[in-house]
Formats: C-alpha cells, sequence, structure tokens
C-alpha cells in the first residue's frame, strides 16, 4: 500500500458498532474481494471489499474475518484469518501480513492463517443460532458475477440448514454512513490530492490538447502523493462529450471555445474523493458560459446548505429542483409554460438537469449510507448539481464534498479547490 499506516483504533471502534447491532448468538463472517483475472496468467489490481477494510482494515486478498461477540472462548469473539505466507510468496508478490503484523493493522488479537478457518468456524458455529450473510444491497449495486461471499453463503446454506440467517447490509448501511473523525481525515487528504491534480491541468489545459493527455497530467500528481490513482473511472469531456454523463472514451482534442468537464477524484487508503470542475478549454469564458456556470454554482451553494441534521434525501432533491427550475427560466431554456405543464414525475427542469444532486462517499464513491431517515452529522454527501444544453455543445457540473455538521452549514472539503469563475480564469492565464 502506498498510504500511511491507519490507527487501528478506527476498525476497533467500527466492530464494536456493528457488533452493538448484532442478535444474541449470532455471528457474522466478512470477506476479502476475489483476485479477477483477465486472461492468460493476468490478473487485474486488486481491490478490497470496503466492508472488510472498514471492520480490520485488511488490505489483502485472502483475509476473512469473524465476529462472534458470544463465543463461548473470549479469544473467538473476534478472528481475522489471513493467507500464510512464505519465502517463495515473498519473493515473487511481496510478503503477506504475519500474525504481529495482522494484530498491529486491525487490532484484532486472535489471528490465524487461512487453513486453519473451515475447522475453527464449524466449531464457532455449533455455539451459534444465527449467522449475518454479507449481501450487497446498495441502491445502485450491479453484481453480475458470482462473488467470494456469494460461494461462501452458498457452503454455509449447505453445510449448516439449521441454522438462521440475516443479513449484515442494514447494519453496514448504518454505521458506514456516520463517518468517524479519522475517516474524515482520510477523505481530507483524498480530496486534497485532488486539488492538486485539478491546480496541475489548469496550467496545462489548452486548445488542441487530449483529453487523456488530462487524464495523464491528473494521474501524475495523484500516484507521486500516494494515491493508488482515480477513485473511480474519470469523466474528462470537452464540448458536446460533456453532455454524456458517463462519457468516460476521455479520447477527443479539446476545442478552441468549448468548455471542459471533468468528473475526477483520487483515492487515498482506500477512500474517495468525487470532484467535478468545468473550464474553458482556451481559459476565457464566453458570456453565456459564464452565465449558466454561475447558474449551476449558486445552485449548488444553496443546495449544500440544505445538507443540515434531519434533512430527508428525497426531499432535497426536490428543493434542489425548484433552485434549479428558477435558474433555468432565468437561462431562457424553459419558459413558464413548461413549469405549468410539467410531469410531476419527470418536471420541467430535468430536461437539463437529469441526475440526482447528492449521493454519499467513503470508502466506495457512492457509498453506503442511510437514504430514507433523516440525515445525520458527520454524513459525508457529494454536491453535485450540472445543466446540460447539447444544442450548444456545452454541459457545465460543479461538484464538491461535504461534512454535515451537528449545527450550521457542512463543512467543504474541497474548499481550497478553484471554483469561482473569475478564480479559473485568474490561473488559466497566470
Amino acid at each position: 500500500m502506498k498510504y500511511h499506516p491507519i490507527n487501528n483504533q478506527l476498525f476497533i471502534k467500527n466492530r464494536a458498532k456493528f457488533v452493538s447491532q448484532m442478535k444474541p448468538k449470532s455471528i457474522a463472517v466478512f470477506n476479502s474481494n476475489d483476485i479477477y483475472t483477465t486472461g492468460a496468467d493476468s490478473t487485474l489490481p486488486f481491490e478490497q471489499s470496503s466492508d472488510l477494510f472498514y471492520l480490520s482494515g485488511a488490505d489483502q486478498e485472502e483475509t476473512i474475518l469473524v465476529l462472534f461477540p458470544d463465543a463461548m472462548d473470549k479469544k473467538h469473539r473476534e478472528i481475522l484469518f489471513v493467507r500464510e505466507t512464505n519465502d517463495h510468496i515473498a519473493v515473487w508478490e511481496g510478503a503477506k501480513l504475519n500474525k504481529e503484523q495482522a494484530t498491529q493493522t486491525s487490532g484484532i488479537e486472535t489471528v490465524y492463517w487461512l487453513s486453519d478457518f473451515d475447522k475453527v468456524f464449524f466449531d464457532l458455529m455449533t455455539e451459534a443460532e444465527t449467522i449475518y450473510f454479507n449481501t450487497n444491497e446498495h441502491y445502485r449495486q450491479s453484481v453480475v458475477m458470482e462473488t467470494r461471499e456469494d460461494r461462501f453463503i452458498k457452503m454455509v446454506k449447505a453445510k449448516f440448514p439449521a441454522h438462521s440467517w440475516a443479513k449484515s447490509f442494514p447494519i453496514m448501511q448504518d454505521i458506514r454512513g456516520v463517518k468517524e473523525p479519522e475517516e474524515i481525515a482520510l477523505l481530507q487528504t483524498a480530496c486534497d490530492i485532488t486539488e492538486k491534480g485539478f491546480r496541475r491541468i489548469l496550467g496545462f489545459v489548452k486548445p488542441g490538447v487530449m483529453e487523456y493527455e488530462i487524464e495523464a497530467e491528473y494521474m501524475h500528481e495523484f500516484l507521486r502523493n500516494r494515491s493508488k490513482g482515480f477513485a473511480y473511472t474519470p469523466i474528462i469531456g470537452s464540448g458536446y462529450n460533456a453532455c454524456v454523463l458517463h462519457y468516460i472514451e476521455n479520447n477527443q482534442a479539446c476545442k478552441d471555445g468549448d468548455m471542459l468537464l471533468m468528473d475526477v477524484g483520487a483515492e487515498y487508503a482506500n477512500y474517495s474523493s468525487d470532484m467535478t470542475r468545468t473550464i474553458p478549454v482556451n481559459g476565457r469564458f464566453t458570456d453565456r458560459q459564464r452565465a449558466v456556470y454561475n447558474a449551476v454554482h449558486r445552485v449548488k451553494d444553496e443546495a449544500t446548505k440544505m445538507l443540515v441534521p434531519g434533512t430527508i434525501w428525497a426531499d432535497y432533491h426536490v428543493e434542489v429542483g425548484k433552485l434549479m427550475t428558477s435558474e433555468l427560466l432565468g437561462l431562457g431554456l424553459i419558459d413558464k409554460a413548461d413549469v405549468q405543464n410539467e410531469d410531476p414525475k419527470w418536471p420541467a427542469y430535468k430536461k437539463y438537469f437529469m441526475h440526482g444532486t447528492s449521493h454519499h462517499i467513503g470508502l466506495d464513491t457512492h457509498d453506503y449510507g442511510a437514504l430514507k431517515t433523516p440525515m445525520k452529522a458527520n454524513m459525508v454527501f457529494t454536491v453535485e448539481p450540472g445543466i446540460y444544453i447539447p444544442k450548444e455543445n456545452m454541459g457545465i457540473r460543479l461538484e464538491d464534498d461535504v461534512v454535515i455538521q451537528a449545527k450550521g452549514e457542512p463543512v467543504n472539503l474541497m474548499g481550497n479547490i478553484p471554483i469561482d469563475a473569475d478564480e479559473i480564469e485568474a490561473l488559466m492565464n497566470a
């Protein structure tokens, strides 16, 4: 890992929160992600299961976490199973965590080799009545392959059919949505790295530069600051490409007079940042571009103020829609008749702003977190309104990551990243 070690007190606190919501005589198991192959002997870079990392800090493959607060043997109330390392693995792959290092990373005293799992797990299941399965029920999930968790669940159902089953997801969604101070600090580091990337490209962008060259500049800055790279596939779209919400080809030339939309974010220690900035390719806004840009900026600022404890996510989006409707009327993109005759299920403003404004962010870019209950302090949300005008070859989106406070307005983790139109022009022409 490139990132600095994380104090294991974070993972100790996270496990305590999960255990506090478990049923009596229940056991919970969390598996690491698989390593995915691409063909021949090639594999994709390993990405840890965010749930396992959240609860243990273990950042390597073939790792299993077991939580059993009512285990008769106190040393079995939390166990981490890791792959046994040896000299061959150390030479060919790099040494894995030994037992002492696993304890230092996670704060878990009992560490076994993975080869001991079947025997230990069978013994624990004779004491347990319920097992928590860790399924992905995120509202945007799109799982299309069988995961390590899926295989584990099949095995348990076959070998232990008399046990009751429960879901880990409702607990994980509840506790992961409210961040600990250590997590907010890691998110801030990810945002700070993103800022460095953005400032780097402000002096680099000019007519004729390729979108992928801009992507490369971001990656250079991210890697040199201890990030693995992008937290998600970057969107770098100039001109009409900015109107394609998930444009990821990044293979066109940036043209004089066009706007350039960049939805990028660095990861740090597996935590995501998520920034969008839109800048004029030639360093100067036209009057029309500035008018649309400032409209988006105003909506973002007003929407941010609404992210306070007690806000309901669905109601919040309705209110943001009202703000956007007002701005679109001012820009002449819609008129009063459009609003009066709109379909309540697809309001008039949706023609130019068709996506949501905010989502949780954390270990996942679209992170776990409650959406149907009132917002709480220390939840972290993006704020990302946009206006997309295909006929004008212009799409403008602005996005920051903010932390809800117990009192007052949210804290913007990206408050130091340039966003004001005048500042953007000044930096691009310095």
